[in-house]
């Protein structure tokens, strides 16, 4: 009995440690999941609901972005124009749009705001930068954790290099940007995030170096000619990643044959004992 219970533990604290093991990536592949289904769901709220005035939403959006322009440190003042959680949050989640970076392989949702809550599940507009709606004198800074074990989100942000694209999209208008500077800077550095009059930018900005969170890496990219449309399709989300795929089939089968050797009966079978211990049938 004391054998059986030493090795029902055993199996019990392998289970325990495969779950840990596999943590980041079930948790990953869920919040992945996640991203894509508020994405899938944008879409279809823009599909479904005709009577959205659309030009309303952006109007709203250019007319806070100009007044941006006129004040000083709006990254430090912008509460001065009042609230703006508002603007472009046509299906009352907050999400404003989306971002989709083909280089690393990422589509996040974009939220108002760079709150835990956010940044723990999504990419964030930090406050005071323009609302993503492009235009000259306008510069949207989007923000995403990196190195969380439960979602990608920007992790591989450093892997982009100068010429890289990404595109963001707000309704029915797809925005694609040309990365053209990447800067490592402290967080009080904020100079490369003001707003040019004469640029429409949006920067990716993370925490680096990767597990330190020391400096911000500012990846800025300049509005270009979109490419060639093609029809949403929902990105690698609900791929799901085969390792875990194997692991979560096979731990009911290794469970069940670990429980069947700790607690199969050891027969004691005397007969085949002096067979292989006495060959010859010689018996001191």
């Amino acid at each position: 009995m004391k054998k059986n219970k030493t090795t029902f533990f055993m199996v019990l604290f392998f289970f325990i440690g495969l779950m840990v093991l596999l943590y980041p990536s079930i948790s990953s592949y869920t919040n992945n999941k996640i991203q894509s289904k508020a994405v899938n769901k944008y879409e279809e709220l823009l599909k479904n609901i005709e009577e959205i005035d659309y030009e309303a939403y952006f109007k709203d959006a250019e007319e806070y972005n100009k007044k941006l322009v006129k004040i000083a440190n709006p990254l430090i003042s912008y509460k001065k124009l009042g609230s703006a959680k508002d603007i472009l949050n046509v299906s009352g989640t907050g999400m404003i749009g989306y971002i989709s970076i083909d280089k690393i392989k990422v589509e996040l949702p974009i939220y108002y705001g760079t709150s835990d809550e956010i940044l723990n599940i999504a990419s964030g507009l930090l406050e005071g930068s323009s609302f993503p709606v492009g235009g000259k004198g306008t510069h949207a800074v989007i923000s995403a954790h990196r190195g969380l074990p439960s979602s990608k989100l920007f992790t591989d942000l450093n892997k982009i290099e100068k010429g890289d694209t990404f595109v963001i999209k707000v309704f029915d208008k797809t925005m694609t940007y040309e990365v053209d500077q990447i800067l490592i800077v402290q967080p009080n550095e904020t100079d490369s995030l003001a707003i040019n009059p004469k640029e429409d930018y949006v920067t990716l900005m993370t925490c680096t170096p990767y597990g330190i969170n020391s400096h911000r890496l500012l990846v800025r990219g300049h509005r270009i000619e979109n490419a060639n449309a093609k029809a949403y399709v929902s990105t690698e989300a609900f791929k799901v990643n085969k390792l875990i795929v194997t692991s979560i089939a096979c731990m009911p089968i290794i469970f069940i044959w670990l429980i069947i050797v700790a607690f199969k009966p050891i027969k004691n079978n005397k007969k085949i004992y002096n067979k292989y211990v006495y060959p010859n049938g010689i018996k001191n």
